[in-house]
Protein backbone atom coordinates (compact mmCIF):
# COMPACT_ATOMS: atom_id res chain seq x y z
CA UNK A 1 0.00 0.00 0.00
CA UNK A 2 1.61 3.10 -0.93
CA UNK A 3 0.03 5.87 1.44
CA UNK A 4 1.06 9.24 -0.78
CA UNK A 5 -1.26 10.97 -2.72
CA UNK A 6 -1.21 10.95 -6.35
CA UNK A 7 -1.08 14.61 -8.07
CA UNK A 8 -4.28 14.54 -9.35
CA UNK A 9 -5.50 13.61 -6.05
CA UNK A 10 -3.53 16.68 -4.38
CA UNK A 11 -5.58 18.20 -7.06
CA UNK A 12 -8.70 17.85 -6.10
CA UNK A 13 -8.17 19.04 -2.72
CA UNK A 14 -6.32 22.08 -4.25
CA UNK A 15 -9.04 23.16 -6.30
CA UNK A 16 -11.73 22.18 -4.04
CA UNK A 17 -10.56 24.22 -1.13
CA UNK A 18 -9.64 27.02 -3.19
CA UNK A 19 -13.36 27.39 -4.59
CA UNK A 20 -15.09 26.74 -1.17
CA UNK A 21 -12.77 29.54 0.53
CA UNK A 22 -14.39 31.72 -2.28
CA UNK A 23 -18.11 30.81 -1.82
CA UNK A 24 -18.96 28.85 1.38
CA UNK A 25 -18.24 31.08 4.23
CA UNK A 26 -20.25 31.58 7.27
CA UNK A 27 -22.42 33.26 5.82
CA UNK A 28 -22.69 31.97 2.75
CA UNK A 29 -23.41 28.72 4.35
CA UNK A 30 -26.41 30.75 6.77
CA UNK A 31 -28.16 31.90 3.36
CA UNK A 32 -27.83 28.96 1.77
CA UNK A 33 -29.46 26.35 4.26
CA UNK A 34 -32.35 29.14 4.75
CA UNK A 35 -33.46 28.33 0.89
CA UNK A 36 -36.06 25.86 -0.59
CA UNK A 37 -33.21 23.81 -1.70
CA UNK A 38 -31.30 23.72 1.74
CA UNK A 39 -28.05 24.18 -0.81
CA UNK A 40 -26.50 26.29 -2.93
CA UNK A 41 -27.47 25.45 -6.38
CA UNK A 42 -25.32 27.61 -8.34
CA UNK A 43 -22.15 26.38 -6.16
CA UNK A 44 -23.94 22.76 -6.94
CA UNK A 45 -24.14 23.45 -10.46
CA UNK A 46 -20.35 24.57 -10.18
CA UNK A 47 -19.68 20.76 -8.32
CA UNK A 48 -21.25 19.07 -11.05
CA UNK A 49 -20.21 20.67 -14.40
CA UNK A 50 -17.00 21.99 -13.43
CA UNK A 51 -15.53 19.80 -10.79
CA UNK A 52 -17.48 16.50 -12.02
CA UNK A 53 -18.24 15.74 -7.93
CA UNK A 54 -21.13 13.80 -8.34
CA UNK A 55 -19.64 11.68 -11.06
CA UNK A 56 -16.17 11.44 -9.41
CA UNK A 57 -17.02 7.82 -7.98
CA UNK A 58 -18.57 6.72 -11.01
CA UNK A 59 -17.56 4.34 -14.13
CA UNK A 60 -16.51 6.69 -17.18
CA UNK A 61 -18.91 4.47 -19.17
CA UNK A 62 -21.80 6.42 -17.36
CA UNK A 63 -20.28 9.86 -17.62
CA UNK A 64 -18.62 9.80 -14.37
CA UNK A 65 -15.02 10.52 -13.76
CA UNK A 66 -14.19 7.08 -12.73
CA UNK A 67 -12.14 7.57 -9.82
CA UNK A 68 -12.55 5.65 -6.18
CA UNK A 69 -14.10 5.87 -3.06
CA UNK A 70 -10.66 7.84 -1.95
CA UNK A 71 -11.01 10.85 -4.59
CA UNK A 72 -14.61 11.19 -3.24
CA UNK A 73 -13.57 11.00 0.61
CA UNK A 74 -11.21 13.28 0.04
CA UNK A 75 -13.76 15.98 -1.86
CA UNK A 76 -16.00 15.50 1.40
CA UNK A 77 -12.98 16.22 3.65
CA UNK A 78 -12.71 19.59 1.80
CA UNK A 79 -16.38 19.98 1.67
CA UNK A 80 -17.06 19.00 5.54
CA UNK A 81 -14.24 21.92 6.48
CA UNK A 82 -16.94 24.52 5.60
CA UNK A 83 -19.77 22.73 6.39
CA UNK A 84 -20.84 23.45 2.94
CA UNK A 85 -24.72 22.39 2.55
CA UNK A 86 -25.06 19.97 -0.87
CA UNK A 87 -26.74 17.23 -1.80
CA UNK A 88 -23.15 15.35 -2.92
CA UNK A 89 -23.34 13.14 -0.03
CA UNK A 90 -27.39 12.00 -0.35
CA UNK A 91 -26.50 12.06 -4.05
CA UNK A 92 -22.83 10.57 -4.81
CA UNK A 93 -22.50 9.07 -1.75
CA UNK A 94 -25.67 7.04 -0.59
CA UNK A 95 -27.79 6.81 -4.01
CA UNK A 96 -25.80 6.61 -6.40
CA UNK A 97 -23.43 3.73 -5.55
CA UNK A 98 -26.47 1.47 -5.11
CA UNK A 99 -28.04 2.34 -8.56
CA UNK A 100 -24.62 1.07 -9.67
CA UNK A 101 -23.98 -2.06 -8.17
CA UNK A 102 -28.29 -2.92 -8.09
CA UNK A 103 -29.77 -1.14 -11.00
CA UNK A 104 -30.59 -3.10 -14.49
CA UNK A 105 -28.23 -2.19 -17.55
CA UNK A 106 -31.16 0.48 -18.74
CA UNK A 107 -31.35 1.71 -15.45
CA UNK A 108 -28.01 2.46 -15.09
CA UNK A 109 -27.87 4.00 -18.33
CA UNK A 110 -30.84 6.27 -17.74
CA UNK A 111 -29.85 7.79 -14.61
CA UNK A 112 -25.83 7.78 -13.65
CA UNK A 113 -25.16 9.87 -16.76
CA UNK A 114 -27.99 12.20 -15.38
CA UNK A 115 -26.40 11.98 -11.88
CA UNK A 116 -22.53 12.23 -12.79
CA UNK A 117 -23.76 15.32 -14.76
CA UNK A 118 -25.54 17.53 -11.92
CA UNK A 119 -29.11 17.03 -13.34
CA UNK A 120 -30.39 14.55 -11.16
CA UNK A 121 -30.43 14.86 -7.52
CA UNK A 122 -31.15 11.01 -5.33
CA UNK A 123 -31.87 10.20 -2.10
CA UNK A 124 -32.12 7.41 0.07
CA UNK A 125 -34.90 6.96 1.81
CA UNK A 126 -35.16 4.10 4.63
CA UNK A 127 -37.91 3.81 7.40
CA UNK A 128 -37.81 5.18 10.63
CA UNK A 129 -34.58 6.20 12.39
CA UNK A 130 -32.74 3.30 10.84
CA UNK A 131 -30.24 4.59 8.03
CA UNK A 132 -27.51 3.39 10.75
CA UNK A 133 -28.73 -0.12 10.93
CA UNK A 134 -29.95 -0.66 7.32
CA UNK A 135 -26.32 0.03 6.60
CA UNK A 136 -24.61 -2.33 8.86
CA UNK A 137 -23.18 0.22 11.36
CA UNK A 138 -25.33 -0.61 14.16
CA UNK A 139 -27.32 -3.34 14.50
CA UNK A 140 -28.67 -6.15 12.88
CA UNK A 141 -29.52 -5.76 9.05
CA UNK A 142 -32.39 -8.36 9.19
CA UNK A 143 -34.35 -6.61 12.41
CA UNK A 144 -37.59 -4.37 12.17
CA UNK A 145 -35.78 -1.14 11.27
CA UNK A 146 -37.78 -1.44 8.18
CA UNK A 147 -41.12 -2.84 9.32
CA UNK A 148 -41.03 -6.20 9.43
CA UNK A 149 -43.36 -7.02 7.50
CA UNK A 150 -45.92 -5.59 9.91
CA UNK A 151 -47.83 -2.32 10.09
CA UNK A 152 -45.43 0.68 9.84
CA UNK A 153 -42.07 1.18 7.82
CA UNK A 154 -42.74 1.15 4.43
CA UNK A 155 -44.64 -1.66 2.83
CA UNK A 156 -44.77 -2.85 -0.97
CA UNK A 157 -47.41 -4.55 -2.64
CA UNK A 158 -48.16 -5.89 -6.58
CA UNK A 159 -50.71 -4.14 -8.39
CA UNK A 160 -51.88 -3.96 -12.16
CA UNK A 161 -48.52 -5.53 -13.12
CA UNK A 162 -46.38 -3.41 -11.07
CA UNK A 163 -45.15 -2.15 -7.47
CA UNK A 164 -47.38 0.02 -4.83
CA UNK A 165 -45.53 1.56 -1.94
CA UNK A 166 -46.99 2.90 1.13
CA UNK A 167 -45.61 4.27 4.69
CA UNK A 168 -43.46 6.35 5.16
CA UNK A 169 -39.88 7.63 5.52
CA UNK A 170 -38.30 9.80 8.54
CA UNK A 171 -35.14 11.97 8.27
CA UNK A 172 -34.19 11.59 4.86
CA UNK A 173 -31.08 13.69 3.68
CA UNK A 174 -32.25 15.79 0.84
CA UNK A 175 -35.69 13.94 0.86
CA UNK A 176 -37.24 17.38 0.18
CA UNK A 177 -35.69 18.18 -2.85
CA UNK A 178 -34.22 15.15 -4.40
CA UNK A 179 -35.36 14.47 -7.94
CA UNK A 180 -35.12 10.70 -7.33
CA UNK A 181 -35.82 8.62 -4.16
CA UNK A 182 -34.24 5.06 -3.36
CA UNK A 183 -36.86 4.09 -0.91
CA UNK A 184 -36.36 0.78 1.18
CA UNK A 185 -39.23 -1.50 1.45
CA UNK A 186 -40.45 -4.96 2.78
CA UNK A 187 -42.46 -7.24 0.69
CA UNK A 188 -43.98 -10.50 0.72
CA UNK A 189 -46.06 -9.61 3.82
CA UNK A 190 -45.40 -10.77 7.29
CA UNK A 191 -44.90 -14.49 6.55
CA UNK A 192 -42.35 -14.15 3.99
CA UNK A 193 -40.86 -10.66 4.43
CA UNK A 194 -37.68 -9.32 2.33
CA UNK A 195 -35.91 -5.93 1.99
CA UNK A 196 -36.45 -4.47 -1.81
CA UNK A 197 -35.22 -1.80 -3.31
CA UNK A 198 -37.27 0.95 -5.18
CA UNK A 199 -37.40 3.97 -7.52
CA UNK A 200 -39.72 6.97 -6.94
CA UNK A 201 -39.65 10.03 -9.19
CA UNK A 202 -40.40 13.32 -8.21
CA UNK A 203 -43.28 14.08 -9.53
CA UNK A 204 -44.78 10.60 -8.80
CA UNK A 205 -48.55 10.73 -7.37
CA UNK A 206 -49.10 10.15 -3.76
CA UNK A 207 -45.36 11.11 -2.97
CA UNK A 208 -45.56 13.91 -0.02
CA UNK A 209 -42.59 15.36 0.97
CA UNK A 210 -41.95 17.66 4.06
CA UNK A 211 -38.82 19.38 5.26
CA UNK A 212 -37.88 18.41 8.62
CA UNK A 213 -36.29 20.83 11.21
CA UNK A 214 -32.85 19.86 11.99
CA UNK A 215 -30.27 19.73 14.80
CA UNK A 216 -27.87 20.60 11.88
CA UNK A 217 -29.53 22.91 9.71
CA UNK A 218 -26.18 22.38 6.83
CA UNK A 219 -28.08 18.56 6.68
CA UNK A 220 -31.46 18.80 5.04
CA UNK A 221 -33.54 16.05 6.38
CA UNK A 222 -37.53 15.96 5.09
CA UNK A 223 -40.16 13.59 5.45
CA UNK A 224 -41.16 11.47 3.26
CA UNK A 225 -44.64 10.15 2.80
CA UNK A 226 -45.43 7.48 0.21
CA UNK A 227 -49.58 7.38 -0.42
CA UNK A 228 -50.44 4.20 -2.48
CA UNK A 229 -47.16 5.28 -4.51
CA UNK A 230 -46.00 3.46 -8.11
CA UNK A 231 -42.98 2.44 -7.74
CA UNK A 232 -40.04 0.62 -9.61
CA UNK A 233 -38.04 -2.53 -8.67
CA UNK A 234 -34.17 -1.83 -8.62
CA UNK A 235 -32.61 -4.13 -10.86
CA UNK A 236 -33.80 -7.68 -10.94
CA UNK A 237 -34.06 -9.63 -8.11
CA UNK A 238 -31.55 -8.29 -6.41
CA UNK A 239 -29.73 -8.76 -2.73
CA UNK A 240 -30.55 -5.42 -1.60
CA UNK A 241 -29.32 -5.87 2.19
CA UNK A 242 -25.92 -7.17 0.63
CA UNK A 243 -26.12 -3.78 -1.53
CA UNK A 244 -26.92 -1.90 1.84
CA UNK A 245 -23.64 -3.31 3.68
CA UNK A 246 -21.44 -2.75 0.75
CA UNK A 247 -22.91 0.98 0.90
CA UNK A 248 -22.18 1.12 4.59
CA UNK A 249 -18.48 0.25 4.34
CA UNK A 250 -17.71 3.22 1.85
CA UNK A 251 -20.23 5.63 3.38
CA UNK A 252 -19.11 5.37 6.57
CA UNK A 253 -15.44 5.94 5.14
CA UNK A 254 -16.62 8.81 2.83
CA UNK A 255 -18.06 10.24 5.63
CA UNK A 256 -15.05 10.17 8.22
CA UNK A 257 -12.87 12.01 5.86
CA UNK A 258 -16.21 14.69 5.92
CA UNK A 259 -15.99 14.89 9.90
CA UNK A 260 -12.37 14.98 9.82
CA UNK A 261 -12.36 18.09 7.53
CA UNK A 262 -15.10 19.69 9.98
CA UNK A 263 -12.80 19.11 13.09
CA UNK A 264 -9.69 20.46 11.65
CA UNK A 265 -11.18 23.18 10.47
CA UNK A 266 -12.89 23.75 14.00
CA UNK A 267 -9.26 23.31 15.55
CA UNK A 268 -7.82 25.58 12.63
CA UNK A 269 -10.15 28.13 13.89
CA UNK A 270 -9.80 27.83 17.36
CA UNK A 271 -5.66 27.69 16.96
CA UNK A 272 -5.80 31.08 15.40
CA UNK A 273 -8.25 32.71 18.39
CA UNK A 274 -6.56 31.67 21.17
CA UNK A 275 -3.23 33.78 19.07
CA UNK A 276 -5.42 36.37 19.07
CA UNK A 277 -7.07 36.95 22.27
CA UNK A 278 -5.33 38.51 25.22
CA UNK A 279 -5.51 38.16 28.81
CA UNK A 280 -3.26 39.26 31.87
CA UNK A 281 -1.63 40.97 29.13
CA UNK A 282 -0.25 38.02 26.95
CA UNK A 283 -2.20 35.84 24.46
CA UNK A 284 -4.12 32.69 26.29
CA UNK A 285 -2.51 30.12 23.25
CA UNK A 286 0.99 30.84 25.53
CA UNK A 287 -0.89 29.43 28.71
CA UNK A 288 0.57 25.79 29.23
CA UNK A 289 -2.95 24.55 29.90
CA UNK A 290 -4.75 25.78 26.58
CA UNK A 291 -1.39 24.37 24.45
CA UNK A 292 -1.93 21.23 26.38
CA UNK A 293 -6.07 21.11 25.67
CA UNK A 294 -5.19 21.63 21.94
CA UNK A 295 -2.77 19.00 21.68
CA UNK A 296 -4.85 16.67 22.20
CA UNK A 297 -7.41 18.05 20.10
CA UNK A 298 -4.63 18.03 17.53
CA UNK A 299 -3.58 13.97 18.12
CA UNK A 300 -7.81 13.18 18.17
CA UNK A 301 -7.63 14.42 14.37
CA UNK A 302 -4.79 13.61 13.24
CA UNK A 303 -5.63 9.66 14.34
CA UNK A 304 -9.05 10.09 12.91
CA UNK A 305 -7.59 11.30 9.75
CA UNK A 306 -5.23 8.61 9.13
CA UNK A 307 -8.40 5.94 10.19
CA UNK A 308 -10.85 7.67 7.32
CA UNK A 309 -7.72 7.59 4.82
CA UNK A 310 -7.70 3.92 5.42
CA UNK A 311 -10.90 3.36 5.27
CA UNK A 312 -11.45 4.72 2.05
CA UNK A 313 -8.48 2.98 0.92
CA UNK A 314 -9.89 -0.31 2.28
CA UNK A 315 -13.80 0.44 0.57
CA UNK A 316 -11.80 0.44 -2.16
CA UNK A 317 -10.08 -3.00 -2.22
CA UNK A 318 -12.75 -5.61 -1.74
CA UNK A 319 -10.21 -7.03 0.81
CA UNK A 320 -12.38 -8.01 3.81
CA UNK A 321 -12.45 -4.67 5.74
CA UNK A 322 -15.90 -4.72 6.89
CA UNK A 323 -15.61 -3.52 10.23
CA UNK A 324 -12.74 -0.43 9.18
CA UNK A 325 -15.31 2.41 7.80
CA UNK A 326 -17.27 1.82 11.30
CA UNK A 327 -14.33 2.43 13.60
CA UNK A 328 -13.17 4.99 11.45
CA UNK A 329 -16.65 7.34 11.29
CA UNK A 330 -16.69 6.81 15.16
CA UNK A 331 -13.18 7.89 15.74
CA UNK A 332 -13.85 10.97 13.67
CA UNK A 333 -17.67 11.63 14.76
CA UNK A 334 -15.54 11.50 18.40
CA UNK A 335 -12.53 13.86 17.22
CA UNK A 336 -14.93 16.63 15.76
CA UNK A 337 -17.11 16.44 18.79
CA UNK A 338 -13.80 17.52 20.70
CA UNK A 339 -12.45 19.75 18.41
CA UNK A 340 -16.06 21.63 18.56
CA UNK A 341 -16.59 21.50 22.25
CA UNK A 342 -12.82 22.59 23.00
CA UNK A 343 -13.21 25.48 20.39
CA UNK A 344 -16.54 26.72 22.33
CA UNK A 345 -15.07 26.57 25.46
CA UNK A 346 -11.94 28.31 24.56
CA UNK A 347 -13.58 30.66 22.16
CA UNK A 348 -15.40 31.88 25.64
CA UNK A 349 -18.46 34.00 25.88
CA UNK A 350 -18.11 34.64 21.83
CA UNK A 351 -18.17 30.78 21.14
CA UNK A 352 -21.71 30.66 22.80
CA UNK A 353 -23.44 33.24 20.36
CA UNK A 354 -25.64 32.18 17.70
CA UNK A 355 -24.04 34.64 15.64
CA UNK A 356 -20.40 32.62 15.73
CA UNK A 357 -19.71 29.80 13.35
CA UNK A 358 -18.29 27.21 16.52
CA UNK A 359 -22.21 26.24 17.54
CA UNK A 360 -22.35 25.08 13.30
CA UNK A 361 -19.43 22.11 14.07
CA UNK A 362 -21.00 21.05 17.41
CA UNK A 363 -24.34 20.30 15.89
CA UNK A 364 -23.05 18.73 12.93
CA UNK A 365 -21.06 16.09 15.30
CA UNK A 366 -24.46 15.60 16.97
CA UNK A 367 -26.34 15.45 14.21
CA UNK A 368 -24.27 13.04 12.51
CA UNK A 369 -24.61 10.94 15.68
CA UNK A 370 -27.96 10.67 15.12
CA UNK A 371 -28.19 9.77 11.72
CA UNK A 372 -25.06 7.66 11.98
CA UNK A 373 -24.35 6.66 14.95
CA UNK A 374 -23.92 6.93 17.87
CA UNK A 375 -20.59 6.53 18.45
CA UNK A 376 -20.44 3.67 21.09
CA UNK A 377 -22.85 1.84 19.10
CA UNK A 378 -20.87 1.67 15.66
CA UNK A 379 -18.00 0.44 18.40
CA UNK A 380 -20.12 -2.24 19.57
CA UNK A 381 -21.63 -3.39 16.77
CA UNK A 382 -17.83 -3.44 15.13
CA UNK A 383 -16.59 -5.60 18.64
CA UNK A 384 -19.76 -7.84 17.90
CA UNK A 385 -19.14 -8.45 14.32
CA UNK A 386 -15.71 -9.63 15.20
CA UNK A 387 -16.69 -11.68 17.97
CA UNK A 388 -14.26 -9.56 19.89
CA UNK A 389 -15.47 -10.93 23.85
CA UNK A 390 -16.83 -14.01 22.67
CA UNK A 391 -17.55 -15.97 25.65
CA UNK A 392 -16.54 -13.22 27.43
CA UNK A 393 -12.69 -13.39 26.15
CA UNK A 394 -10.76 -11.44 24.33
CA UNK A 395 -10.52 -13.39 20.70
CA UNK A 396 -6.74 -12.26 19.00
Amino acid sequence: MDARFTPEQDEIRRTLRELLLKRCGPDEVRAAVRTAAGYDTGLWDTFARQLGLPGLALPERYGGVGCSVTELALACEESGRTLAPSPLISTAVLAAPLILALGTEDQRAALLPRIAGGDLTAALAVPGAGLATALGLVGDQHGDWAGGGRAGGVQARRADGGWRLYGQAAHVLDGHSARLLVVAAHTGGFARSRTSLFLVREDTEGLVRVRQTSLDETRAQARVELRDVAAEPLGEDADALGALAGLGRSAAAVLAAEAVGAADRALERTVEYVRQREQFGRAIGSFQAVKHRLADVYVRVQAARSAAYYAAWAAGDGGGHERVGGLALAQALEALRTAAAEGIQLHGGIGFTWEHEAHLYFKRASGDELLFGPVHRLRAHAADDARLFEGGEVVA
